[in-house]
């Protein structure tokens, strides 16, 4: 797959400085196109000085975006987590053993064809979690995850459930997931983020957010 000479104009920006700086693709190649895709760049941009780059290559990780949720009830003041094994922790464990291999998360799933983030949003709180979604999402933050090396977004949401009965072991057999799920109270999932059992972006940001939201949250719900 190559698109040489491909000038595309920069269109989001949050200073001046950039909005009107381009990027040149220059050639784009698929090195690998299993689950996990890379594609190699070729390309050139603006610089900050006037002048434009030289042609930099980059291998660049497609592997879609994904949709993440924080499963909150304000009535009882808990927070449903989830915890399962990551590959992608195993080297950095290797190294540096204080690093969990088993993390502790929040609801998330990647966005499949033919889908909407918030149908994600709410497959994957029932799937993962065993919870529904009371009522509309609210919208957290989307953003970048790797933007170096990677294309993958995460559109982060707040969802409301119903936490009495959450827990147990969930996920698909057939996607091969394990996964334990738990609740605990508010204040002791913002100290597990303080003392860094959180040690992945998607849930750091979202409890972040439930620490200035919280309150309101809950007078939403008459508590």
């Amino acid at each position: 797959m190559t698109n040489p000479h491909r000038s595309v104009k920069s269109t989001r920006s949050k200073r001046n400085t950039v909005k009107n700086m381009n990027f040149k693709i220059i050639d784009r190649t698929r090195a690998w196109d299993g689950y996990c895709k890379i594609d190699v760049y070729q390309l050139q941009h603006d610089r900050f000085d006037g002048t434009q780059s030289t042609i930099v290559e980059r291998e660049i990780l497609e592997r879609g975006h994904a949709v993440a949720v924080l499963p909150y009830d304000p009535v009882r003041d808990e927070v449903v987590l989830i915890e399962q094994f990551r590959p992608g922790t195993i080297s950095v464990n290797a190294d540096n053993p204080a690093m969990p291999v088993w993390l502790t998360e929040i609801v998330a799933g990647i966005i499949e064809d033919g889908e909407s983030a918030e149908d994600v949003a709410r497959r994957e709180t029932m799937e993962e979690a065993g919870c529904k979604i009371v009522g509309p999402l609210e919208l957290i933050s989307h953003y970048y995850v790797t933007p170096g090396c990677s294309s993958e977004t995460v559109t982060l949401y707040y969802g409301q459930v119903d936490a009495t009965h959450a827990g147990g072991l969930h996920g698909l057999d057939e996607e091969g997931e394990d996964i334990r799920v738990f609740t605990v109270p508010a204040e002791e999932c913002i100290a597990m983020l303080q003392n860094g059992q959180l040690c992945n972006a998607m849930t750091t940001i979202a409890v972040q957010w439930l620490i200035l939201n919280r309150d309101r949250l809950r007078q939403n719900c008459g508590v």
